[in-house]
């Protein structure tokens, strides 16, 4: 093989290399939109969805402060998600406002601290959102089992 023949067969190995480098680039893109795509909807799930139902759900139970609330969320999730009161407080501000919640002060005089309950508008609400999201929550657990499975395989 002369020079020329030589030279003119690594620039088609080379160009064969690119296209595999190329497709193999491709797939890992279209993966990574994928797994990006399955994160936005677990997140909307969090942020949009499961603080406002658990707190409705921890009140379902039994009336709390902002504290109690999120020391409760805590307790029940072994200690894997505790919410801040810094997110907790303007939600129930947010659902007092919608009237899903009544806040009183535990020493009117004093105004410690309020204790939150459930309307009967809050109970039908409740029972609302659970139905809604179950779906969206049942999404977000096989999601994470198939990132799961993908990481750690």
């Amino acid at each position: 093989m002369d020079e020329y023949n030589l030279h003119l067969s690594s620039i088609e190995d080379i160009k064969e290399e690119e296209k595999k480098l190329h497709e193999e680039y491709k797939r890992k893109l279209a993966e990574l939109k994928k797994i990006q795509k399955e994160k936005e909807s677990v997140g909307q799930v969090f942020t949009k969805g499961l603080l406002p139902i658990y707190v409705l759900h921890i009140l379902s139970i039994s009336p709390s402060n902002g504290n109690d609330i999120a020391t409760k969320i805590g307790e029940r999730t072994n200690g894997l998600w505790i919410p801040s009161t810094g997110g907790i407080y303007p939600l129930l501000k947010k659902l007092e406002k919608e009237e899903y919640v009544i806040g009183q002060w535990d020493d009117p005089k004093k105004k410690f601290q309020k204790i939150y309950s459930l309307t009967p508008k809050g109970k039908k609400e409740y029972e609302a959102r659970k139905g809604l999201l179950r779906p969206k929550i049942e999404e977000a657990l096989k999601v994470f089992k198939i990132i799961y499975k993908d990481l750690y395989k």
